[in-house]
């Protein structure tokens, strides 16, 4: 037994009896050589103890909570009798900002404001650069093109090296880099002024009735920016099974790549239906419009997470959620050099480094796919009429689910590649004019519950490339990765038929 002189190491057994988590105590008796379990006399005074708390009103799940919060109070009362600060008001003003950010009643509405104004600026700052950046990978193409031609490089290899592996890989970059240089650093500002373990905590208990990590609310935000990102992140939750819940379910939220898309639809027919029409409505009007819409999109795949992840945790990642100490830290002053740094090499650039290089060679699948025929039909309208019967199941269309797998290397040459089915052109199609998109999906068939579809597919489907093989690294299995991919697919298509059904039998 432990010697009677060690009072505090004795205390702190005694604390962990009472707290009750089995791993400790079994970690105690493994290291320490004793049985606590099995003797009787503990076991009663353990009950005495149980008769004490429940007498005093304090539940056997709030005992971590009291213990941790003793601690707290204590360090902070020994704080504030040793330290001098000259402005006492600081603590006082944090703890009132704190009572709405973390209320029960303001808490998530403003949660869901901040993620919205996030939304907008992305959106709207976004435009500009995008489109610079197109202007001058167009006109380097120009300059590329005249040079394989004085060089005499034969047509069929200038179509791979320019219509399919640049044409994708300046599409990735024109559409990606932008909203990710402006996101990561806005989400890093965040977490730098102490706003991210706000939200974890508002959201915490969400996800712990769901089987899962209240820490997995951080790793979510992180999936806003990248999935992969995302996955990785996941490292910060220690329990290996709600890793896994938190790992598998990342995809569940959209991702910068998807955003473009999800816009792009969202301006066309939902700010269209709206305004009566695309060209009634203002600029200014559409982009709130579209934000909303993106917003109310983002909120369906964390209801999505939530569900999944409490499937997940009833079903093969069984067990109880563990609780985590949260400490909420002092707002402060964002490093700005910091942020910069952080956000833009250790996330923007890594993310868009792994989806150029899963890029390039899909751009060449996709332009041969474009352009070897098989008697008088490409291979890639061969691919779109096997998935068509599907894909109308799905309230789609073949050429839609086709252009889905053949983004898997990065979503967002999703929407070009539709467009250059449509228009039986066999290069991806750059078109920057919203109406003129708008009104190509129009001819080709695209209604109301079209957009309505592709926007809940875009929101649940497989994760790109870049995130399954995160998710490989991250598990050590392709299983994992393999359910990761079917997860959110098998989500999507079930919304999909349902919104059809219900649509066809009290709309149409």
């Amino acid at each position: 037994m432990l010697q009677k002189k060690d009072k505090r190491l004795a205390r702190w057994i005694s604390l962990k009896l009472i707290d009750g988590n089995p791993k400790i105590i079994e970690q105690i008796e493994k290291n320490f050589k004793i049985k606590l379990l099995e003797n009787p006399r503990l076991e009663n005074e353990k009950e005495e103890v149980a008769e004490i708390l429940e007498a005093n009103g304090i539940a056997q799940e709030d005992v971590k909570d009291k213990m941790i919060s003793s601690i707290v109070f204590g360090a902070e009362n020994v704080y504030q009798d040793a330290v001098q600060i000259e402005k006492t008001e600081y603590n006082a003003r944090a703890k009132k900002i704190d009572k709405i950010l973390t209320s029960k009643v303001w808490g998530i509405p403003i949660m869901l404001a901040f993620l919205g104004l996030i939304f907008w600026i992305t959106i709207v700052g976004a435009n500009y650069p995008s489109e610079w950046l197109s202007q001058f990978f167009g006109w380097l193409q120009e300059k590329i093109e005249y040079l394989f031609d004085v060089v005499a490089v034969p047509e069929w290899l200038k179509g791979v090296l320019i219509d399919g592996v640049y044409k994708t890989l300046t599409w990735i970059i024109a559409v990606m880099l932008p909203p990710m240089a402006i996101f990561f650093p806005l989400f890093t500002l965040l977490e730098d002024l102490g706003f991210l373990p706000r939200i974890a905590f508002n959201l915490d208990k969400f996800f712990r009735k769901a089987g899962s990590s209240g820490k997995q609310a951080l790793t979510m935000c992180m999936g806003f920016g990248c999935n992969a990102a995302g996955v990785t992140g996941c490292r910060i939750i220690d329990s290996p099974r709600e890793k896994l819940i938190a790992i598998l379910t990342n995809a569940f939220i959209p991702c910068n790549g998807r955003f473009p898309f999800l816009i792009t639809i969202a301006s066309i027919f939902i700010a269209g239906a709206v305004g009566g029409t695309v060209t009634t409505i203002s600029s200014a009007g559409a982009s709130i419009i579209a934000t909303l819409t993106v917003l109310f999109v983002v909120l369906i795949g964390i209801m999505m997470t939530l569900v999944v992840s409490k499937l997940l945790s009833k079903t093969i990642l069984k067990g109880e959620s563990s609780s985590f100490v949260l400490e909420l830290p002092p707002y402060r002053k964002p490093q700005i050099g910091q942020v910069i740094v952080r956000s833009v090499f250790d996330r923007t650039l890594f993310v868009l480094g792994r989806a150029i290089a899963v890029a390039a060679p899909a751009g060449l699948i996709i332009w041969l796919f474009a352009n070897i025929s098989i008697g008088d039909m490409s291979i890639l309208t061969y691919i779109a009429n096997f998935f068509d019967p599907l894909a109308r199941l799905m309230g789609l269309d073949g050429y839609i689910l086709t252009a889905f797998i053949l983004g898997i290397p990065a979503n967002e040459i999703v929407l070009p590649i539709i467009l250059m089915c449509y228009m039986g052109s066999g290069t991806l199609v750059d078109l920057e004019n919203t109406m003129t998109i708008g009104q190509i999906l129009v001819q080709n068939g695209w209604t109301l519950l079209t957009a309505i579809n592709v926007m809940l597919f875009t929101l649940l489907h497989f994760p790109c490339t870049t995130t399954l093989m995160t998710i490989k690294k991250e598990t050590g299995s392709w299983k994992w990765a393999g359910l990761g991919f079917l997860l959110p697919t098998a989500c999507g298509m079930i919304l999909c038929l349902l919104t059809t059904g219900v649509w066809n039998l009290f709309i149409v």
